[in-house]
């Protein structure tokens, strides 16, 4: 078989794919096998792969194949999310491009341009993932909109609120007034911005008197009903029972007293705006003022605006404030820090507003998700700090809003027959529906056309957080054989941004539904930043095109450079050198490959010694690595489970077992030390596979011809067995011993082709196991243990043991050699005496630092040691 001269990922990737997907490896179905289940963290179906779906997926691809060659029946569901404030605002803007308003339209004309949309742009994400090699069953793709997904959202609804766990309420809610649509909490992010405080004047009524209020927002006025004073504010005390005047509006509003007035913000005096603001409105309840809502859904002033009717509220911001100060209702202004909630999707500044809408009831349901995570730690996250994040939301939740102003998502299964606000039913559909509206009103005349259903639809993580059991059938049916094998699932792995939107409230609804949990181990992945540090973004230029990456540098190159810097819930810096990395390392473990395969095989000759003890070593280091390895896997320690990979490959295998077993220049190699070189290698491949799969597969099939049940993706994980520790440690001296040849041979300039002599005073009885393997790396010609020194000789330690070069047969000058020595000898004599010169300084050692002190201590005992090895060099060469 030929075996291409360089590794070319571009070719390779797109046939074991294809390969892979012919013979349905990623499938499952259940059977006698434990399951291992992964659900993919739906994206948006509108979205295209960044670099945070490229470390999480590929994060979840190691898992998934380590499982698969683990003999387990690994599931891992792909899908996407409806995602209904994104696509809505794509939906829109297409729209708009074309010269459509969607006010124009019925919701069944939108929601066919919604349907047109997806259908051309869903899912492309998913296709892109096959590039990376995500090993998804594609066969179990799922969409949060498809019809079962909807089934299962709706009859959950229906469920909850037959549970008195659903009401509908007319609250203050979050408002995005770009999305038009109501938020819940969580979904907004609170940003400091710099800002104006405003100390408006407001007349007080019958007389020449005003007071001064401070507010961040001006434009608020047309909505002020009251002004409220501190009836422990002395200040005031004249203005108890008065009335003020708003300016610009006129209206006239009553001074109020509440001890909630902050005496020390602003100038004392709070003005009321209780249709804009949380607190004001709780005021407005408590004194029963008047509401007036000043705001269209988009944020333009309304009628009770006056002339500055549909303009933006932070354009009349800035123009109220002109004309406040030219009647001279406007004090002064100060630059003010205020904390701003933005919207989570829009990045629109978010708008208090008073709002009818439906609420889930959170209090007794988010009892089994807290016991899980934080008390019997049934449910671990990885890290484990972020248990402390996850307290917080959960011991501190409030009642989540879930309808939202859009057409995009399931709608909320609710029926109006008259004009109440309490005249409505709730079901799974229309006719169901009918049935209760009839038993409700007591009247059988009611049809159909006599319901109005909600136009609302629901928060998109209403939909996703029944996915571990949606997609499993498990709502429909929870006796679906799917759903009692695969639930529940293993691992998830996700970012630390959604623990609360995503984590949680599927937890929250495993118990509630499935009465257990939806999965045993949350691994956090950090942020993907660049090398600065900086967030990335389009904005910024920072990001680059992971397709781009791949092509570059192979997809295995990419996946090896993300999980490197990949460390559970920190950050990665990442920078392309990465990758670069990453494909170096394909490379190397090319090479090696063509080496081995390269060799020429006797079936005669016998093993050398030196093979021997190198398999030996090799099969205890490939444990002892193994052992990490698990340990590692155990933790979620990926990053590290990689690098221990890399390491034996790179170090352990490459540099060292396969020189330790190569034969000479155009010399064959043993068969048996050939079949164990390849046995290794294998061992190798099975590691690496869930992180570099097209390389370690295409190798695997170069190494013999494989049939379909004998390709790499269903091998099996290599087997830990005991093995000898000793063996391990005795060779990191012996890497020292070579590598003081090395340096002897370098800096004396001895040919590596020069065979030399090499003797050692053994002190410490270090296992002579590994001499064979000194005698090949170092070219030794003769290797001989000694009671005493040997004169004429150069020398290194390695512990207590000394070894001595004979240099006897001209192959250096000793005259220069101990001009050399003697130079380098009063050099560290030097710069012992300025290291003692500091021990010996009573006001240095008492100030030192711990650390400081130990590290000037082990500089003046390895100059000591240094000193008396020269030393002895230059006596053993006169």
């Amino acid at each position: 078989m030929t075996i291409p001269a360089q590794f070319d990922a571009k070719t390779i990737e797109n046939k074991w794919y294809d390969y892979w997907m012919k013979n349905n490896y990623f499938h499952s179905e259940p059977d006698h096998r434990t399951p291992y289940t992964i659900v993919i963290p739906p994206p948006n179906v509108t979205g295209v792969l960044h670099m945070g779906h490229m470390l999480n997926n590929t994060i979840q691809d190691v898992l998934i194949r380590r499982a698969r060659l683990k003999g387990f029946n690994a599931c891992w569901v792909p899908g996407t999310d409806h995602a209904s404030i994104a696509t809505e605002a794509k939906v829109v803007a297409k729209l708009k491009a074309e010269g459509i308003n969607k006010n124009d339209l019925t919701r069944e004309e939108f929601l066919a341009h919604a349907w047109e949309w997806t259908d051309k742009y869903g899912g492309v994400i998913l296709d892109q993932l096959k590039k990376l090699g995500a090993s998804c069953d594609w066969e179990r793709t799922k969409f949060t909109m498809d019809p079962d997904m909807s089934a299962s959202v709706i009859k959950s609804f229906v469920d909850l609120y037959n549970k008195g766990l659903i009401y509908r309420g007319y609250r203050m809610v979050n408002w995005d007034p770009e999305a038009k649509t109501t938020l819940s909490d969580e979904e907004v992010i609170y940003e400091e911005q710099q800002g104006k405080l405003f100390f408006l004047k407001y007349k007080i009524e019958g007389s020449e008197d005003f007071l001064t209020i401070a507010t961040t927002r001006p434009e608020t006025i047309f909505g002020d009903t009251a002004i409220c004073i501190n009836p422990n504010d002395e200040r005031f005390t004249h203005l108890k029972g008065k009335k003020a005047i708003v300016p610009i509006c006129g209206r006239v509003i009553p001074i109020i007293e509440d001890e909630y007035v902050d005496v020390e913000f602003g100038t004392g005096c709070l003005k009321v705006t209780p249709a804009h603001d949380m607190n004001d409105k709780t005021l407005g309840e408590k004194h029963n003022l008047e509401i007036v809502d000043i705001f269209n859904e988009d944020a333009t002033l309304n009628s009770f605006g006056l002339h500055y009717q549909g303009k933006d509220r932070f354009v009349v911001r800035t123009e109220i404030a002109k004309e406040l100060e030219e009647i001279g209702a406007l004090a002064k202004t100060e630059i003010h820090l205020n904390k701003v909630g933005t919207s989570e999707r829009t990045k629109a500044v978010i708008e208090p507003r008073l709002s009818d809408q439906w609420f889930l009831k959170m209090e007794e349901l988010v009892k089994p998700a807290i016991k899980s995570v934080l008390e019997t730690g049934d449910i671990k996250l990885h890290p484990k700090r972020f248990e402390n994040t996850y307290a917080h939301w959960l011991n501190n939740i409030r009642d989540w809003n879930i309808s939202r102003q859009l057409w995009w998502g399931q709608q909320i299964p609710a029926y109006y027959y008259g004009d109440g606000k309490e005249d409505f039913v709730v079901a799974e559909n229309i006719e169901d529906a009918l049935a209760l509206a009839k038993e409700k009103t007591s009247n059988n005349s009611l049809t159909t056309a006599d319901l109005k259903q909600d136009v609302d639809a629901l928060d998109t993580w209403f939909s996703s957080w029944l996915w571990p059991m949606s997609v499993f059938g498990g709502i429909m049916d929870p006796e679906s054989p799917d759903f009692k094998y695969y639930y529940p699932t293993n691992d998830l792995v996700t970012g630390p941004d959604i623990l609360f939107f995503w984590v949680a409230r599927m937890i929250i609804a495993g118990y509630e539904y499935a009465g257990e949990k939806p999965f045993t181990n949350v691994y956090l992945t950090g942020l993907v930043r660049d090398k600065q540090r900086r967030k990335m973004s389009k904005s910024l230029g920072n990001s680059p095109d992971p397709l781009d990456l791949i092509d570059k540098f192979g997809a295995d190159g990419v996946r090896v450079g993300l999980l490197l810097s990949a460390s559970a819930g920190n950050d990665i810096m990442f920078d392309e050198e990465l990758c670069n990395q990453g494909k170096a390392f394909s490379n190397k473990i090319w090479n090696a490959f063509k080496l081995i395969k390269g060799w020429e095989v006797s079936e005669t000759i016998a093993q050398p010694e030196s093979s021997k003890v190198a398999i030996e070593w090799y099969e205890a280091k490939l444990q002892q690595t193994l052992v990490d390895i698990e340990d590692n896997f155990e933790k979620y320690r990926i990053s590290d489970s990689l690098m221990a990979i890399y390491k034996l490959v790179w170090d352990d295998f490459c540099s060292w077992f396969l020189e330790m077993i190569k034969p000479a220049y155009q010399q064959p190699i043993d068969k048996t030390t050939f079949d164990k070189a390849i046995e290794m290698l294998e061992s190798n491949l099975k590691l690496l596979h869930p992180f570099m799969p097209f390389l370690t597969e295409e190798i695997w099939h170069l190494i013999a011809d494989r049939t379909a049940e004998e390709a790499l993706i269903v091998s099996t994980w290599p087997e830990l067995k005991p093995f000898n520790a000793s063996l391990i440690s005795d060779f990191e001296n012996t890497i020292e011993v070579i590598s003081g040849i090395r340096t002897i041979r370098k800096d004396k300039n001895i040919p590596f082709k020069d065979a030399i002599e090499l003797k050692a005073i053994n002190s410490e009885n270090i296992s002579t196991y590994f001499d064979t393997i000194v005698t090949k790396l170092g070219n030794i010609s003769a290797f001989e243990y000694v009671s005493a020194k040997v004169d004429g000789a150069l020398s290194f330690r390695v512990k207590s043991n000394e070894y001595f070069i004979p240099i006897s047969g001209g192959n250096i000058d000793v005259e220069a050699e101990i001009a050399k020595l003697t130079t380098e000898l009063v050099y560290t004599q030097g710069f012992l005496k300025s290291v003692q010169a500091k021990l010996s300084n009573e006001k240095f050692v008492a100030g030192a630092p711990e650390k400081v002190l130990a590290n000037e201590k082990q500089k003046e005992a390895d100059a000591l040691a240094k000193i008396a090895t020269i030393e002895q060099s230059i006596a053993g060469l006169k």
